[in-house]
């Protein structure tokens, strides 16, 4: 029964890695991704085409999509923050972009350098291309439950852009707790907001796991629909601009959640606990001073 089936997007190599002050290698990197492709992943979100002055981590983006294995059935996925990010992706064959905004003002002049209604009026031309490609195009919303800088954000404001962003033509939108602060309570009062306007299927969950909460917040969502979780090997991650946020919640963590739960994800365990180890020597690589 399909609905019996989560489906879990791994982030590592682009949320990951994207916040680690060491350069890791390209060499490392496509080795990584390789080894992650075969863990049973249908998505793995490889890398970033973003400025390298602002991201500097993920400045070989377009090396490492030339450089890696690409596996039957995997879709390898990118950030494509603008329309050049998006050109530089078509290039090498990108089988998926995203694009992203945030639920707080602050937050979104901090991570894009504009309010929130420009990030959007800024995404058509880039929607306009991936229908002429025929590429599919994911949006995120980051500080869905929390702002590092405006504290509490309304539900409803979470709503009116994730309906945005599916009517101007993602397939899906991911609902990002960039701060991990969520919980529960206040993960299923965004969904009940976004419920209004949008099917669970057209849903995902991004949950950074700041304050152990991710796993609750993954169980209300799954209650409610939603079958796709953003996760991270190792817990690998880290965002740039919300202070002391931790990584994404650990792949493994959420296999285990989801398959105790008698759901299946299809993904061989063994070999995502494998790469669980390569990210944290990855980490050790990016963070040694």
């Amino acid at each position: 029964m399909i609905d019996n089936f989560i489906n879990i997007f791994e982030m590592s190599p682009r949320d990951g890695l994207q916040n680690e002050k060491n350069f890791i290698s390209t060499n490392d990197k496509i080795k990584f991704i390789d080894k992650l492709s075969s863990c049973g992943f249908k998505k793995i979100e490889t890398s970033s085409f973003v400025s390298p002055k602002w991201v500097p981590q993920l400045s070989d983006a377009g090396d490492v999509f030339r450089g890696i294995k690409r596996k039957k059935g995997v879709r390898y996925t990118a950030l494509t923050p603008n329309e050049k990010g998006f050109d530089d992706a078509m290039k090498v064959k990108v089988d998926e972009v995203a694009i992203f905004t945030a639920a707080s003002e602050t937050f979104c002049k901090k991570n894009t350098n504009c309010d929130i209604e420009t990030s959007l009026i800024r995404f058509k031309p880039i929607m306009n291309k991936a229908v002429r490609n025929k590429l599919p195009v994911r949006g995120y919303i980051s500080c869905v439950s929390h702002c590092p800088y405006e504290d509490y954000v309304d539900p409803s404001k979470v709503a009116e852009i994730a309906n945005k962003l599916i009517n101007m033509g993602c397939y899906e939108v991911s609902l990002g707790d960039t701060t991990g602060k969520g919980n529960a309570e206040q993960t299923l009062k965004v969904i009940e907001e976004c419920l209004n306007f949008i099917n669970p299927k057209f849903l995902a969950g991004h949950f950074h796991d700041t304050y152990q909460n991710a796993l609750d917040n993954i169980k209300v969502c799954i209650e409610s629909g939603i079958r796709t979780f953003d996760s991270s090997v190792g817990g690998l991650g880290g965002c740039p601009y919300s202070p002391g946020a931790k990584g994404n919640v650990a792949t493994e963590k959420v296999n285990e959640l989801v398959l105790s739960m008698g759901y299946k994800t299809n993904l061989d365990s063994l070999k995502i606990n494998e790469c669980s180890h390569i990210a944290k020597q990855l980490k050790m690589i990016g963070s040694c001073s």
